[in-house]
C-alpha cells in the first residue's frame, strides 16, 4: 500500500476500528495486509540476547521495575569481561545480535561507550551491535556536550549497527508526563531517530501501552512513526507491549489501572498493521503476551516472533516471566502453516526450517 496509488488509513478510522470493529473481522483484514506484504508466508525470528551494561538510572520512569540508583547495594555496571562472557554464551547456541541497552547512567560519558562499543565490534565482528535507546543518546549528548548527531556519528564509527526504539513508551506528551516526567519528551524521541535513519543507522519502532493513555492517543503514536517513515524509510520494524505493573511506582500511584486484555493487544496490533503501510515487518510481543497469544499475533499481522531473548531482565522485573526458545518457536510458527526463518538484525534470512 503507498499513499499515492492507495487512501491511507486516517487516525478517525483506526480509532473506529480499535473500538468498534469485530475482532475476528480485524484480524482477517490484517492477515490479509501481511499476506501483501511477505507473500511466501515466510515467518521469522532472531537469535540474540539483551544485555543490560547498568541498572543504574536518574530517570525514575514510574513504570519500570529494573532500575535503581548509583548508591544503592544492588547497582551496577557491568565490566567488559562480563559483558564477553555473555556474548560468548550466545555465540554457543547461534546468536547473532546482542541488544544493548542500560539505565541512564548519570556520569558516563560519550568515552565510555566509545570505548565499550570498539570493544565488543572489534573482539566479535560477527556479532550485530543493536543498541542505545534514544533517552541514552539523548543524555549521553547532554552530559558530553555533543549534539545528538555527533553522538550517533561516533558510535557508529567504533561499530553501532542499529539502535532500539525503546522509550517510545506512547508518543504524546500528556502521557508522558504522567507515566515518566524526567523523560524526554516525544519530539526529541523522533529527532533521534531521524538523525540515526541520516547517517544510516536503522532502527526500530515501539510502544507500549496499557496506561493511562487514549485510542486516539494510541492512533497518533502510530502517525507519529508513519510520518517519520515517509521521510527517512529507516525503520525495519514495528513492536508493541503492554505495560507490565508489578513492582513499579506507577502501580502504587495509580492502583485503579487494570491488565490489558489479550482482545486489546490483538486490536492494537491488527490496526497497526493496517495503519502501518510503510513498515514491512511487525513483531509479536510474546515476552509480554506469552507463547500463544504470541502465536495468535501472526495471524493478527505480525510476520515476526522477535527474539528468543536469552537474556531478558526490564520486563521480567515487572511480572512478565515467559520464556521461549528456538525450536519452540519454529513448532509454532509451523502449526500455524507458516514457515519459520531465523534472521539477523537487518531481516535477512539465516536459516530456513
Amino acid at each position: 500500500m503507498s499513499a499515492i496509488n492507495i487512501k491511507r488509513m486516517t487516525i478517525d478510522e483506526a480509532v473506529d476500528l480499535i473500538d468498534n470493529a469485530d475482532l475476528k473481522t480485524l484480524g482477517k483484514m490484517a492477515l490479509e495486509r501481511k499476506i501483501e506484504l511477505h507473500p511466501k508466508k515466510v515467518t521469522t525470528f532472531v537469535v540474540d540476547r539483551n544485555i543490560n551494561y547498568t541498572n543504574i538510572c536518574w530517570v525514575d520512569c514510574k513504570f519500570c521495575a529494573f532500575y535503581t540508583h548509583e548508591r544503592k547495594e544492588d547497582a551496577y555496571i557491568l565490566s567488559f569481561d562480563e559483558i564477553d562472557k555473555k556474548i560468548d554464551e550466545l555465540i554457543a547456541i547461534g546468536g547473532t545480535q546482542i541488544l544493548f541497552q542500560g539505565g541512564v547512567h548519570p556520569k558516563l560519558e560519550i568515552e565510555w561507550y566509545e570505548d565499550l562499543v570498539e570493544h565488543i565490534h572489534q573482539k566479535y565482528p560477527k556479532i550485530t551491535i543493536h543498541g542505545f535507546s534514544a533517552i541514552e543518546i539523548d543524555y549521553i549528548a547532554r552530559r558530553s556536550r555533543l549534539s545528538i548527531e555527533e553522538v550517533l556519528s561516533r558510535l557508529q564509527a567504533k561499530g553501532l549497527s542499529s539502535i532500539p526504539g525503546a522509550g517510545a513508551e506512547i508518543l504524546s506528551d500528556r502521557v508522558r508526563d504522567i507515566i515518566a516526567p524526567k523523560k524526554l519528551d516525544k519530539d526529541i524521541w523522533l529527532e533521534v531517530h531521524r538523525e540515526a535513519h541520516r547517517l544510516g543507522i536503522k532502527s526500530t519502532a515501539t510502544m507500549m501501552y496499557g496506561t493511562v493513555e487514549t485510542t486516539r492517543e494510541i492512533v497518533e503514536h502510530f502517525d507519529h512513526v508513519r510520518k517519520l517513515q515517509d521521510e527517512t524509510g529507516g525503520f525495519r520494524a514495528f513492536i508493541m507491549w503492554s505495560y507490565q505493573s508489578d513492582n513499579t511506582q506507577l502501580k502504587r500511584e495509580l492502583p485503579t489501572i487494570e491488565k490489558t486484555s489479550s482482545n486489546l493487544y490483538l486490536r492494537y496490533l491488527a490496526v497497526a498493521r493496517l495503519f502501518l503501510d510503510n513498515i514491512p515487518n511487525i513483531q509479536s510481543s510474546w515476552v509480554t503476551q506469552g507463547s500463544y497469544i504470541g502465536q495468535m499475533a501472526l495471524l493478527f499481522g505480525a510476520n515476526d516472533l522477535g527474539s528468543t531473548m536469552m537474556e531478558e531482565n526490564v520486563v521480567s522485573a515487572a511480572g512478565a516471566k515467559n520464556e521461549m526458545n528456538q525450536e519452540e518457536m519454529v513448532r509454532l510458527i509451523k502449526d500455524i502453516d507458516e514457515n519459520p526463518a531465523k534472521r539477523n538484525t537487518a531481516y535477512d534470512i539465516l536459516e530456513r526450517f
